[in-house]
């Protein structure tokens, strides 16, 4: 009779399978037809039992069938009063067994064993999800510490009203101007005309850049004028953001070398 009563350590509790109780007091009656009759001395679904569905492995001729049934998970007493209304002496014995069980179930040692077991349960969760928090920490501090850098980069342009020649973004990432006009052209974002370097018309007109007169005195006491491009704040804000996404090139702030990254 041990397989008839469940233990539910997680609710505290003990149930007992309604096929199997049917099936060890013999009764006669299909148990579709038995279970609602027993449920009119009064039983209500919630409190005294509950509806589950199971696997049944049965014969039909030579094949071996599984079948989904539906069951029922009996409160101890519930199960009682049934062996009681069973009037057997199969249904006396099965009584007695659950009284038995009930007796051992809410003996001192067995609570204080439920107990200890739950509060070890409760104790191995907390740490589970302090472990977990610790983790969560640890990625945003990670996190916080890699944005750093950006963060910086992006506050001093930011901070910065002024215009910049290429030189000096150049200077940022660890390059020189020569070599950063080259990665800006190969990635078609200016080309080269009369000395000057000139945005391509898909990025003419957004406010990255401004051209400036300048005038360079030469030794025979000419002077040389040509254009000059400088780039604007967003500008650079521009090229940060294609160096990085694009070429994976990152300013040395952040960590970058003056490596070109992806191709």
């Amino acid at each position: 009779m041990e397989n008839l009563i469940v233990v539910h350590p997680e609710r505290n509790e003990m149930t007992v399978s309604g096929r199997q109780l049917h099936e060890k007091l013999g009764i006669q009656t299909e148990y579709r037809h038995w279970f609602p009759r027993m449920c009119g001395y009064g039983f209500e679904e919630g409190m005294d039992f509950n509806p589950v569905k199971i696997d049944r492995v049965q014969y039909e001729g030579l094949r071996k069938v599984s079948r989904e049934v539906i069951d029922h998970e009996l409160s101890i007493d519930m199960a009682k009063e049934i062996c009681m209304l069973a009037r057997t002496p199969v249904g006396k014995t099965v009584r007695k067994y659950f009284l038995d069980m009930e007796k051992a179930w809410n003996s001192p040692e067995q609570v204080m064993a439920r107990a200890l077991q739950m509060a070890n349960q409760s104790m191995q969760a907390l740490q589970e999800q302090c472990l977990l928090m610790q983790n969560q920490v640890i990625e945003q501090q990670l996190m916080l510490e890699e944005l750093a850098p950006k963060a910086r980069y992006l506050d001093q342009i930011l901070q910065s009203p002024s215009l910049v020649l290429t030189t000096q973004i150049a200077k940022d990432y660890g390059m020189s101007a020569t070599r950063f006009n080259r990665i800006l052209h190969d990635m078609k974002i200016q080309y080269k005309v009369n000395d000057q370097w000139i945005l391509y018309a898909n990025y003419q007109g957004k406010g990255y850049v401004h051209s400036r007169t300048i005038t360079i005195p030469r030794n025979d006491g000419t002077c040389l004028v040509r254009m000059q491009t400088e780039w604007t704040q967003e500008g650079r804000r521009f090229l940060y953001e294609e160096l990085k996404e694009k070429r994976g090139i990152l300013p040395l702030i952040e960590g970058g070398g003056g490596h070109a990254g992806r191709s």
